[in-house]
């Protein structure tokens, strides 16, 4: 979970790299990777078969939501500047375990609800609304498009996670691009821009974006996602903006202020706070002599 955060991570700086339309970075970036995602998912539906019928649902609607994230994203790259638009982004740390707790009942620990409202004042001073200070063009409107595409990422995210719970996530996965590429050709030829022939060398760091982030780190947390619950994945996520604003800093020159900066480590470490006892793993219990779990009743703590 962790390495598929930092892959997606870079996604920030080669997009601002690529300076292209957000139609027609989402559409090529789902498209460039499906033939990788497709040789990779092959060998799972010989192994196990196809989905049922009754899952591919799930992951159209994934694909949509994740298409729309990647339309309003893109286009809050220029607005608020890639690292901090990456960090407004990811208040999904407090969306995605509330649609847990909401649709499927999943307990959210008491001390990560006590941390979500230093979270999201985090995100406020990521913005650069306070000040005026962000890096973009538009911060204000760079905010909206942010958090607009936070709650697309928040229900991608949850479907993604939900619909692996029944395995073949890679030829789920598959589905989930396929929808989000043609999500996005339709709604770049509506309002978000969309260049067909866009050149060799936009096309150059497309291709890198669908390498790192929707093959490698996209694939990776869609395997790891249901294995962990639905908080701990997304504090995990967390480790995406901290690589972007890393990456904006030294590749593209990004100067975030003290406030905005403040702003993304206190979403860090209060978001780390929330879930540091999840994350760490449990004692296992002491063994007695026939094999048995020693203390009471026999239980770890």
């Amino acid at each position: 979970m962790a390495v598929g955060a930092l892959c997606v991570s870079a996604s920030a700086v080669l997009l601002g790299l690529a300076r292209t339309e957000p139609g027609t970075a989402s559409f090529y970036r789902c498209v460039l990777a499906l033939p990788a995602l497709l040789v990779l998912a092959v060998p799972e539906r010989r192994r196990q078969g196809p989905p049922p019928r009754g899952q591919y649902g799930l992951a159209l609607l994934a694909g949509a939501a994740f298409a729309w994230d990647m339309l309003l994203w893109t286009q809050a790259i220029a607005e608020v500047g890639a690292g901090l638009s990456t960090v407004l982004v990811n208040v999904q740390v407090v969306l995605v375990p509330l649609l847990a707790r909401a649709i499927d009942r999943e307990p959210v620990p008491r001390s990560f609800l006590l941390w979500v409202p230093v979270i999201l004042l985090g995100v406020v001073l990521t913005g650069g609304v306070v000040e005026g200070g962000a890096s973009g063009s538009d911060p204000r409107a760079g905010t909206l498009h942010a958090v607009l595409a936070a709650v697309c990422y928040s229900v991608f995210l949850f479907l993604l996670r939900r619909g692996g719970h029944g395995g073949l996530v890679r030829q789920r996965y598959v589905v989930v691009i396929a929808c989000a590429a043609v999500v996005s050709l339709l709604a770049g030829r509506l309002s978000y821009g969309l260049d067909l022939t866009p050149g060799w060398q936009v096309m150059g760091w497309l291709l890198a974006v669908a390498v790192s982030s929707q093959v490698v780190g996209w694939l990776l947390v869609a395997s790891a996602s249901p294995m962990l619950s639905s908080h701990v994945g997304a504090v995990l996520l967390l480790l995406t903006p901290v690589g972007a604003v890393a990456l904006g800093a030294v590749v593209l020159g990004e100067r975030p202020t003290l406030l905005q900066l403040a702003g993304c480590v206190l979403i860090l470490v209060s978001a780390y706070c929330a879930a540091v006892r999840e994350i760490r793993p449990r004692r296992r219990p002491d063994r007695g002599a026939d094999g048995s779990a020693s203390g009471p009743q026999g239980t770890a703590d």
